[in-house]
């Protein structure tokens, strides 16, 4: 197939470009296609993950705030996998530990306590944030492959014209056409994978937060519980 020489709508639509395209822009645009659907899969699965969290969270915090025995309440959620009953069983088994033996510490249980607990709510978001890498980095190199792209593709059309001894449109448009449509896969990749990722941080945010502050508020809890039992 001659690359510069047919200009009809077929071999002018997305599919007729990437026919007829070099095979290096056709490894661009098929590794740009699969980031795409890469990046929309983790968009997707991610929506429902951040949702699920924080109807976990909303439920545990009300029940939570409902228990009368701590204990009890720990027994009862001992299997619950939400990022806040982690937390609070971190902040239960740092208290156990810590008032296990005759001669309490008060100082150091309230700073063990709260170091266990910041230590849960950092390892949650951690994992809970694992793949949003992903995103960032789709969205930071798409644009830039897809220019590479675009690049070999103009490359291309003045190597036609050179070839042609000509720069009609018929010679020049395909070659143009074929740089452009990678820039375009590219920032279809990109634009998303960067508004995911900051709608999704600014999710993640507002979480770490709510685990933050149940963690300062079962702190303040134990912190007067060791006040009466000293």
């Amino acid at each position: 197939m001659d690359f510069f020489v047919s200009t009809d709508a077929a071999t002018m639509s997305p599919v007729g470009l990437f026919l007829q395209a070099d095979w290096v822009v056709r490894i661009v645009m098929a590794g740009l296609l699969l980031a795409s659907i890469w990046t929309w899969t983790i968009i997707l699965s991610f929506g429902f993950k951040i949702r699920s969290v924080r109807r976990s969270i909303d439920q545990f915090d009300r029940d939570y705030r409902k228990a009368e025995d701590i204990d009890a309440f720990h027994r009862m959620h001992a299997d619950n996998s939400a990022p806040i009953a982690r937390v609070f069983a971190a902040g239960v088994s740092e208290w156990r530990r810590s008032t296990a033996g005759k001669v309490i510490d008060r100082e150091g249980t309230r700073d063990r306590l709260a170091t266990a607990m910041g230590a849960a709510v950092a390892a949650e978001i951690d994992k809970l944030s694992d793949r949003l890498n992903i995103l960032a980095t789709v969205g930071a190199v798409a644009p830039f492959v897809g220019l590479f792209g675009t690049v070999w593709g103009i490359m291309r059309s003045f190597t036609g014209i050179a070839a042609k001894q000509s720069s009609s449109l018929a010679v020049v448009a395909p070659g143009i056409a074929e740089a452009l449509f990678a820039t375009a896969i590219g920032l279809f990749a990109a634009i998303p994978a960067v508004i995911a990722y900051n709608r999704y941080s600014h999710h993640i945010n507002k979480v770490e937060a709510r685990l933050n502050r149940f963690a300062d508020g079962f702190h303040a809890t134990l912190s007067r519980r060791l006040e009466i039992e000293s």
